[in-house]
């Protein structure tokens, strides 16, 4: 397979997955319930986006160098992705919990069988959610270094 010895999409990856995993097991600590769906699931401690997109930057500033275009191109969509996660993402959470509370009440009356859909609540970051992304894509790519072939 090609792509099995790209260190920085190997990497990038496998901050995601590793961030993907606490989410899921703080959020079963927190709430003392397994919910699968976080394995997946945007939203939550620590934001996988960011530790996607923070290892990579790392990954190619380690691969290719801090003046490569590539380096450049990382760390603006690195930028892109952790400022709409706490802006875009989370204003539309905080909007679905708005809406989903005015559906409760509206569809309680017209919808005797409960069919009414919520919204998805849990789908930007606070802050602090993207910097613990952030620091867990950095540290991972400063330990696991490329492989020189």
């Amino acid at each position: 397979m090609a792509l099995q010895g790209n260190y920085v999409l190997t990497l990038g990856v496998t901050a995601w997955a590793l961030a993907q995993i606490l989410k899921t097991m703080l959020a079963w600590i927190m709430g003392k319930k397994f919910k699968a769906e976080r394995l997946i699931g945007s939203g939550g401690m620590p934001s996988s986006h960011s530790a996607l997109v923070c290892s990579v930057l790392i990954a190619v500033w380690r691969y290719e160098g801090i003046h490569s275009t590539m380096f450049a191109l990382a760390l603006i969509l690195a930028a892109i992705v952790m400022y709409d996660a706490m802006g875009v993402r989370r204003e539309t959470g905080n909007q679905a919990k708005i809406l989903n509370k005015l559906l409760v009440e509206w569809l309680d009356e017209s919808d005797p069988e409960g069919n009414n859909k919520q919204l998805k609540e849990l789908v930007g970051h606070t802050p602090f959610e993207v910097i613990g992304g952030a620091v867990l894509g950095v540290v991972l790519a400063l330990v696991i270094g490329p492989v020189s072939g």
